[in-house]
């Protein structure tokens, strides 16, 4: 989540380039007779659509009691449209080799744990008076 404030000492809000733009296709005495509230309602709702659509879009604006400045935050969570850089491509594909990698290995081994605990439920002995003691402690458990 973003956070940012909004206070007296940043630049106006009507200084905002969307503002701007917004501001001057209006007749003077409409735009000139926005509070800077409204113009923060009315940024919040013209700019936020510039990014697209998203399948999660949880934006808003919310001002602490007794303190001056408002503050915004946004979640926005879909499909990246955007071209990756380089290092982007090979971050992605070494981010998905090692979460690839986890799911194999942690599959593989409960694969291998039911089977053993199959094995052991159907008194398959395959090394005579060798036990991983896993069927003992499933049974105790479980059973």
């Amino acid at each position: 989540m973003e956070l940012m404030q909004l206070n007296a000492t940043d630049k106006k809000i009507s200084d905002q380039p969307a503002i701007k733009k917004l501001l001057s296709r209006m007749p003077e005495e409409v735009a000139s007779s926005f509070t800077d509230e409204q113009l923060t309602h009315l940024l919040t709702a013209v700019g936020s659509r510039s990014w697209g659509k998203h399948k999660v879009d949880f934006r808003g604006t919310f001002k602490l009691p007794f303190y001056q400045w408002r503050f915004y935050y946004v979640l926005l969570a879909g499909r990246n449209y955007r071209e990756l850089s380089r290092q982007e491509r090979r971050m992605s594909i070494l981010i998905t080799t090692v979460v690839s990698s986890l799911f194999l290995m942690f599959s593989a081994g409960l694969g291998l744990l039911i089977l053993y605990l199959v094995k052991s439920a159907l008194g398959i002995d395959l090394f005579p008076g060798f036990s991983l003691g896993i069927w003992g402690w499933f049974k105790e458990t479980f059973l």
